[in-house]
């Protein structure tokens, strides 16, 4: 039985939508990783433009300022943040657009909430965000390790060869595996993201556990979103071009 490429397409899209719908914009790349099959980089798509960036920083940046203004309070800072997740994803909703990056924003801002609001510890309002690191940082390194990296995944998965596209295939998907330079190619660009998680539990574990809401939430807000739009930057760098097949030679003319 024959499958519609429309509707393996739009079974990938729901599976891009149902993970971001659980990830924070500022915690993982998500969807701005379709950026490295693109043939042009551009910072600003690659992480939402400028309203996914108010959307992500919002809440975290809003919870750290009235945090510091209240003389550290912590509920009058919950209370901002919530809203203010509250307030983007509502407005995308009354202006009729997609609110799936919103929505990822405001779980992991009223998880964050609810459990520092259980424990009455300001600094467990970031606790979700870095167990979203800790599972990136593990899921990427993994995935390297077992000769399926992730940006290999990305890259056939919008490439013309993949299921987004008519025609396309899941099989074709990963069709570079059988290219051992290509496989190297997408293990040594998934590295970046290794990286980026890796340093930010390396900065952020000790703010934590020191109980140093300001300067963990300032360090959040900094290796959010410029870090995961840099670590997009140096992937797409390594593999630009990679999801475009080579140019078949023209045959010669007969003599």
């Amino acid at each position: 039985m024959s499958v519609d490429p429309h509707d393996r397409a739009d079974d990938a899209e729901h599976l891009l939508e149902a993970v971001d719908d659980v990830v924070d914009p500022q915690d993982g790349p998500v969807r701005g990783m379709r950026v490295l099959a693109s043939d042009t980089f551009s910072a600003s798509d690659a992480v939402g433009g400028t309203r996914g960036i108010i959307e992500s920083v919002a809440p975290g940046l809003l919870f750290v300022v009235v945090f510091v203004a209240t003389g550290q309070r912590l509920v009058p800072a919950l209370v901002v943040a919530l809203a203010a997740a509250v307030v983007t994803v509502v407005v995308r909703l009354v202006q009729r657009q997609a609110p799936t990056m919103a929505f990822g924003g405001f779980l992991g801002v009223a998880i964050g909430v609810f459990w520092a609001w259980r424990t009455g510890d300001a600094k467990d309002f970031f606790a979700y965000g870095l167990w979203i690191n800790v599972s990136w940082f593990l899921g990427t390194l993994l995935t390297v390790l077992v000769g399926w990296p992730l940006v290999g995944l990305v890259v056939g998965l919008f490439s013309k060869a993949g299921p987004l596209n008519e025609g396309g295939s899941w099989a074709g998907a990963v069709a570079w595996r059988r290219d051992r330079p290509l496989r190297r190619c997408y293990a040594i660009a998934t590295l970046p993201f290794v990286a980026l998680f890796g340093l930010r539990l390396l900065v952020q574990l000790p703010l934590y556990f020191s109980s140093e809401v300001t300067w963990l939430g300032t360090a959040k807000l900094v290796m959010g979103v410029p870090g995961t739009a840099l670590a997009l930057w140096v992937s797409w760098l390594l593999v630009r071009g990679s999801a475009t097949p080579p140019a078949q030679p023209r045959p010669l003319p007969e003599p």
